[in-house]
């Protein structure tokens, strides 16, 4: 035998009533169901609360209203019935909207209302549709009959939230079904008012909002149900609220203790009380969706087995104070904590958390917001002596807070679980301001700030449900030459990232100079450098609504770019496992570093602005990410995707010293060099460079040498020199009139008169067998760059075209240094190597 309740949104409408009339015939019900247990139509309880303030207020407006709710119920059972059927039904409903309007008429008259007369109001949202969904079955061909609970189930006199009887109520359903089935024919269906009750008196209750489902339990349990099934709009219990945590899903079994645990840290689907009276008999719920009937939802019972995760799920609490009490007078000194919750308790305020130290110097409590104000008073009161002489501290109060609540039977036998939580609420930047965990192993909880609820939900759910997945919020910054390869990149080997390494790249917004786009879902990065290029909205359009599910639609277009506003952007989607990758060579951007790194966003970048800037500021971005585990990655800044960076920090770490580094760190000014063997004038092989791309358009922002002096610098602060820029020493390439030559044409000219001094150095080291390179050395504490002659067998004439070279000697490569060899530049190999930053930053996201 099967007891359902079927929620407001169940019956919110005609097509959804239809839906309820399928179930109780499919061949899974039919015949087997004996009791169902209705809520009001969705909404209908709350607009009833709006009427009665109205009607006590003297707001003649609430006659609207109630004209409203009535025409509400008219259409709908209008759109149900036809011809006798619905006669009889709205025979029904108009007596008891009749009863409605005398009750209404009589807190106008007043201007008064009590919590025992709002319950009766709020009763006829169940009245009415119980009634209505009897005479919908039984037009259906259901044998089915309205049946007003209140008789049955009865209560204390705790109007609003009454706490039913159950000696008395089990015995009045079991009289009442009994009497039904005496002359051997098979009872009719009883359709029951969910939510209400009443005293021993008779007058009305109410079990408390939600108490719909403890209605169904409380009549499943008195007649022995084999089990219960809620149906409402979601598919079961899943591991996380679907609203804040897109990835969340159904939890097939779960065990009473867990279920009570996640509802009550803000799972809606299950109101609380319920499980009580289902556990005491035994009674599995099964939680399904009206909606999709055909789906299994979430089965609940006294002992469940472990499931594939360590956890069932992660919730929360999305707003409460935190209330701190602490001072010398409390330690050791019994009964204390009986004096404090105590104090709460005759105030009627609920504690939501406790936690205290074992020092018992202080204990911290959370409540709702509304209540506390009222727990400071009771705490003010209660201790006023001791507050007054200094014993204790007057209470704190902390606001703007959330508590997220990781639940699970199998956390008791699994180690390392609090150490996956917090690393996870960690590596994101959310501070833990409070924590509790039960002796019992079943829910760890953490108070954190509400703005990060989201966030933590998504982190903890993703360590735990998806730790085979590692993904990475993306904000990409420059989609040029280099930024734009990079979306090619990441284009071309999503697929393969997600189904052979279970990374997940999401884009979630980008810029170029002139226009940015956001989208939280992702960007279709095929196409985001088509979008940047169609231009912002004009008339104040905001270019982060809407689009189509691949964010690739013309619905979807930029907005002007604002490096501020990015940076504001960014920071407020909150995101977990955001990073931000700077394809710029923006001096401006590189001066952001410092507040996004302490916006908990990790950095990815080919900028080599921040870490030649000043050395304080390296060693703030550097420190700040070494000692909060804000990664802050940037191989690409010397040598493109060669691992130089990379390979100096493990030499680093394995406890090896570097001595010297050698280095050819500019692809421009090795394809000339290289390639200078006085076939050709100097001139001519820089005329050559620029033809093929390896210069800027002017190629004294090459020639000058900035470039490779700023990577020189990197390398020698990787090895721990403590060096400014203005300390690498730099031999200049050009005359100074070249440097002054008024354009690109002029300076052309200008070099040309210098042919012949670089011949005539170039010749003198070629009657020695040896070639020109432009080299930087790094030892010593000192780092330098200069032009220098190699002999045969170096390891610098071994170059081709515009590859770069590194020679790293340290204690261990003494003998023979090691050498790191390659493509220093271009646009696959630069973007190839901030891509494989990014995967690298995903793997460490766990």
């Amino acid at each position: 035998m099967l007891v359902l309740k079927f929620g407001g949104t169940s019956a919110g409408s005609p097509q959804a009533i239809g839906k309820i009339t399928g179930i109780l015939r499919d061949q899974e019900h039919s015949g087997k169901v004996q009791v169902v247990v209705v809520s009001a139509l969705s909404g209908i309880t709350d607009s009833l609360i709006d009427i009665s303030r109205r009607a006590a207020s003297g707001d003649e407006a609430f006659g609207v209203m109630v004209d409203i709710l009535r025409n509400r119920h008219l259409e709908t059972l209008n759109a149900l019935f036809k011809g006798e059927g619905r006669k009889q039904a709205a025979a029904d409903f108009n007596k008891t909207f009749a009863e409605l309007n005398r009750t209404l008429d009589g807190i106008s008259i007043l201007g008064e209302l009590s919590k025992r007369t709002l319950d009766l109001v709020m009763s006829f949202g169940e009245r009415f549709s119980a009634s209505l969904l009897a005479h919908v079955f039984t037009a259906a061909g259901i044998n089915a009959a309205f049946l007003d609970a209140r008789p049955l189930v009865k209560t204390d006199d705790a109007f609003g939230c009454a706490r039913f009887l159950p000696e008395e109520t089990f015995a009045n359903i079991r009289n009442f079904f009994r009497s039904r089935g005496r002359n051997g024919e098979k009872p009719p269906l009883q359709v029951v008012t969910g939510f209400i009750g009443s005293t021993a008196d008779g007058r009305t209750t109410t079990l408390g909002r939600g108490g719909s489902d403890l209605s169904a339990a409380i009549f499943a349990a008195a007649l022995g149900a084999g089990e219960l099934e809620i149906w409402t709009d979601v598919d079961g219990i899943l591991t996380a609220d679907p609203r804040l945590v897109k990835n969340a899903f159904r939890i097939d079994e779960i065990s009473y203790a867990e279920a009570m645990e996640i509802s009550h840290f803000g799972a809606k689907v299950l109101f609380p009380p319920t499980v009580r009276p289902a556990l005491e008999k035994g009674i599995p719920i099964r939680i399904r969706n009206t909606f999709q009937s055909e789906g299994r939802g979430t089965r609940i019972r006294e002992r469940s087995p472990a499931g594939p995760y360590p956890i069932r799920g992660v919730s929360s609490i999305n707003h409460v104070a935190l209330i701190r009490l602490q001072g010398s007078g409390m330690v050791g000194v019994a009964g204390f904590s009986s004096r404090l919750f105590g104090a709460l308790a005759r105030r009627g305020i609920n504690v939501i958390l406790i936690t205290q130290s074992s020092s018992e110097y202080s204990i911290c409590f959370a409540v709702l917001p509304a209540d506390a104000r009222s727990a400071e008073a009771a705490i003010r009161e209660e201790f006023d002596r001791e507050i007054r002489s200094g014993l204790i501290e007057a209470p704190i109060t902390e606001k703007d807070l959330a508590v997220i609540a990781v639940v699970g039977s199998n956390m008791k036998s699994t180690s390392g679980i609090s150490g996956k939580v917090f690393h996870a609420l960690g590596r994101n930047g959310i501070n833990v301001v409070a924590i509790a965990q039960g002796s019992s192993e079943l829910n760890i909880s953490a108070v954190i700030p509400r703005q990060d609820e989201a966030k933590a939900l998504n982190a903890v759910h993703e360590a735990f449900f998806l730790s085979g997945v590692r993904s990475v919020n993306l904000f990409l910054l420059g989609a040029g030459l280099i930024g734009g390869t990079l979306l090619d990149q990441i284009a071309s080997h999503h697929e393969t990232l997600a189904e052979k390494h279970h990374i997940r790249i999401n884009l979630v917004g980008a810029a170029n100079s002139r226009n940015m786009i956001f989208r939280r879902e992702g960007l279709d990065p095929k196409k985001v450098k088509a979008l940047l290029k169609g231009g912002a909205r004009r008339n104040g359009e905001n270019g982060t609504s809407g689009g189509p599910a691949d964010g690739s639609g013309s619905s979807l277009k930029p907005e002007p770019f604002s490096l501020p506003l990015f940076i504001e952007r960014m920071k407020a989607f909150n995101l977990p496992n955001m990073a931000f990758c700077d394809c710029t060579p923006s001096g401006d951007v590189s001066e952001s570093y410092g507040d996004i790194l302490r916006s908990a966003i990790s950095i990815v970048t080919p900028n080599k602005r921040a870490n030649a800037g000043t050395l304080d500021y390296y060693r703030e971005l550097t420190g700040y990410s070494r000692d909060r585990g804000i990664p802050y990655l940037y191989e690409t800044t010397v040598c493109a995707g060669l691992p130089v960076i990379s390979t100096l920090r493990d030499l680093s770490l394995s406890g090896d010293r570097v001595r010297r580094i050698e280095a050819v760190l500019s692809g421009t000014l090795s394809f000339i060099f290289n390639n200078y063997d006085g076939s050709k004038p100097f001139s001519a092989l820089v005329r050559e460079a620029r033809a093929k791309g390896y210069t800027e358009p002017d190629p004294r922002d090459d020639l000058n040498a900035m470039d490779a002096a700023r990577k020189a610098l990197i390398l020698a602060r990787e090895c721990g020199m403590a060096l400014e820029f203005s300390q690498v020493s730099i031999e200049p390439i050009l005359p100074p009139s070249c440097f002054k030559a008024r354009d690109v044409d002029a300076f052309f000219a200008e070099l040309e008169k210098s042919d012949g001094a670089f011949e005539k150095r170039r010749a003198a080291a070629a009657v020695e067998g040896r070639a020109l390179r432009y080299i930087a050395v790094v030892e010593e504490g000192s780092a330098k760059i200069f032009l220098r002659a190699e002999a045969p067998g170096s390891p610098f004439r071994s170059l081709t075209d515009s590859d770069n070279i590194v020679v790293i000697t340290t204690d261990r490569y003494s003998t023979l240094p090691m050498v790191i060899k390659g493509p220093g530049a271009g646009a696959q190999v630069t973007a190839g190597g901030i891509f494989a930053d990014i995967v690298r930053l995903a793997k460490t996201l766990v």
